[in-house]
């Protein structure tokens, strides 16, 4: 089933979520070159309604974005950042399936990507986005009603292109990890769990890692991290340790120039597998988890033009894992079922918006069916496809973001129990919120500032200051730092806190790699062939950054982190662009990491993202990376 998101609209970045709170997941698509966001509301059997819902024009290209819940209204918020734009904003819904604008949130410059978390542990989802240009992750702390405070930044490596949130040392305090790809490595911010983080830690990736998720891949109960690195072909797995700390990488080959990268057990093993989308290639790759932190060989599928963006979920309710892939070269998504033996059934393909390079799933509309969302670069938009619960999408509604949308996050920003999205601007300098309501259209779009030339990247989010909001860390590749945006228990943002990086950070996530239950930062720098990892205070401060290098000339600009030789300790994966691997960077628990183990994505795959889940239900962290010059994604399953 194909779902159009309107002609010339080139989806750049899709979500999932439940906009219309019938219990199925919708789809959101922003589209790049026709600066909208389109939602499609789900039937709950994998169809979707045909006709998208357009619902929100943007004065930027749409970069990525993501769904959540911020105000506790049970209605559905999306971010959608910009190309260029340094802000975030977030858009409420108010109707069917959809949403409205709230407000633009400044981020660093150039946000390339987004994520969600309670960084400050007050129960409330912040915001952590990936800064490119500034090589910072800014952080918005959310209120709960689906504001945020502004942000407060953290310097991250050079082009921090992704980030991810999670535990890295077991303290109960999110961290952050961020993939830095002119430095190929990926930078760890470890969270005090007050929403401010320590300066990152850096470890090796592969090169230029573009894309990073977590996952405990050794199922060791620690978090550890899967890279997708652009620039050399590969994936790399950071074993976590219990500390915050990261064992040297591990490498796996990908597809060309892999871009993206997922996690979750696609041969139902208890064992997390990756998926990996390679933009050269046009296909994704999936690596099987052998349970100990390592995975078979790549087996590859086809998808649409150079696929730059992947995410997992289970689409037709058979309890198997299957996956989205946004295609940026051909204005689509595509939609593989999976069988639950790590294998997958040919693609079916939907419109999006131009040049579609986020994608992100979530009930949408409340219908207990899986929707997607995806930011569309070229048009400024995002799409949404509802799923109709059988593996078949509604066509696409699509939404306004700000230019140039990056990156896409999903979450539930007001406590309405409605999935919201964050979107990252990369052009635009901030952040947007879509607020989800079970109607159609957007409102009140909140604003956070990165400040000028910040260029935010990526994004993710925690509660960095324990006060149970969650917070936003934001990859700033434009002025080489990490905004951190402390939010409020009434969905403000406080102004960003900053903190310097190495250069041009492009990928943030979090996580707690020192075991002090507080969140931490990691960082990929991919000016500086580094992560960065800032620790957290617990205040929603952080230390300096600690680098970790990924590799000569690797440009890490994706970033992830899980546990992925199952050690309890959080690891760090990165997507090496210039180097073509991912870089696996396991963890000590202590912060410190071991040096990056690489894995190759194959020759001018060109790894651009990378994500972590169990795929095979094996109990180890297995990940996904997207390869932008193979236009195809490798998932490694873990097989050890």
């Amino acid at each position: 089933m194909v779902l159009s998101t309107g002609l010339n609209s080139h989806p750049y970045s899709i979500t999932i979520h439940d906009f219309n709170r019938d219990g199925q997941a919708d789809i959101a698509v922003a589209n790049y070159d026709t600066n909208n966001l389109v939602t499609f509301l789900g039937s709950g059997n994998g169809t979707f309604e045909n006709h998208g819902r357009y619902g929100v024009v943007f004065d930027f290209a749409p970069l990525i974005i993501g769904a959540n819940s911020f105000n506790k209204d049970g209605r559905s918020e999306i971010f959608v950042a910009y190309d260029g734009i340094d802000h975030v904003d977030v858009l409420v819904t108010d109707d069917i399936g959809s949403f409205s604008h709230d407000n633009k949130y400044s981020t660093g410059s150039w946000p390339k990507s987004v994520a969600l978390g309670d960084f400050n542990n007050d129960t409330q989802l912040d915001i952590v986005i990936a800064n490119k240009y500034d090589n910072t992750v800014s952080i918005l702390l959310g209120y709960g009603n689906g504001s945020f405070t502004n942000q407060t930044t953290y310097s991250t490596g050079s082009n921090p292109y992704s980030v991810a949130a999670g535990d890295f040392n077991n303290d109960t305090h999110l961290d952050i990890v961020v993939t830095n790809a002119y430095n190929n490595t990926v930078g760890i911010l470890l969270g005090h769990g007050n929403g401010s983080f320590a300066n990152q830690m850096t470890y090796s990736t592969g090169s230029n890692p573009i894309t990073v998720a977590l996952g405990d891949f050794n199922n060791d109960t620690n978090l550890d991290i899967v890279v997708a690195n652009w620039g050399n072909n590969t994936v790399s797995i950071l074993l976590g340790y219990a500390d915050g700390s990261f064992a040297n990488q591990t490498t796996y080959s990908t597809g060309s120039k892999p871009y993206s990268v997922d996690v979750g057990d696609f041969n139902n093993d208890t064992n997390l597998d990756i998926v990996v989308a390679n933009l050269n290639d046009n296909t994704v790759s999936v690596l099987l988890a052998y349970g100990y932190g390592s995975f078979a060989n790549q087996m590859t599928y086809s998808t649409g033009a150079a696929p730059q963006s992947v995410a997992v979920g289970d689409f037709n309710n058979d309890t198997r894992l299957d996956i989205a892939v946004a295609n940026s070269g051909d204005n689509t998504v595509s939609v593989l079922l999976g069988y639950g033996n790590g294998s997958f059934i040919n693609q079916t393909t939907y419109s999006t918006g131009s040049n579609p390079v986020s994608v992100a799933v979530g009930d949408f509309n409340s219908d207990n069916r899986l929707d997607i969302v995806v930011t569309n670069w070229n048009d400024n938009t995002l799409s949404i496809l509802l799923g109709y619960g059988n593996g078949v999408f509604a066509n696409q509604m699509t939404y306004s973001t700000g230019y140039s949308a990056s990156s896409v996050a999903v979450g539930d920003f007001n406590n309405d129990t409605r999935l919201d999205i964050a979107v990252s601007n990369a052009n635009g300098q901030s952040v947007s919120i879509y607020l989800g309501y079970p109607n159609e259209g957007f409102f009140k779009q909140m604003r956070l500032i990165t400040g000028n030339g910040s260029r935010p990247k990526s994004f993710a989010v925690g509660d960095f200051n324990n006060d149970g909001q969650i917070d936003i860390a934001v990859a700033n590749s434009g002025t080489n730092n990490i905004s951190i945006f402390l939010r409020h228990d009434n969905g403000s943002f406080e102004n960003q806190m900053v903190y310097a990086t190495d250069s041009s950070p492009w990928s943030v996530a979090v996580g707690d790699f020192n075991n002090d239950t507080i969140l931490d930062i990691v960082v990929a720098n991919l000016g500086s062939d580094n992560v960065g990892i800032f620790l957290g205070w617990g205040d929603g401060s952080f230390s300096n950054q600690k680098t970790f290098t990924t590799g000569f000339s690797s440009q890490p600009n994706a970033v992830a982190v899980g546990d992925f030789n199952n050690d309890t300790l959080l690891d760090i994966i990165v997507a090496n662009y210039g180097t073509n691997n991912i870089g696996v960077l396991l963890g000590y628990g202590n912060g410190f990491f071991t040096s990056a183990k690489l894995f190759s994505t194959g020759y001018g795959s060109l790894p651009f993202s990378v994500s972590v889940d169990d795929l095979d239900n094996d109990g180890k962290l297995d990940f996904v990376v997207a390869n932008q010059g193979a236009d195809n994604l490798n998932i490694f399953l873990q097989t050890c």
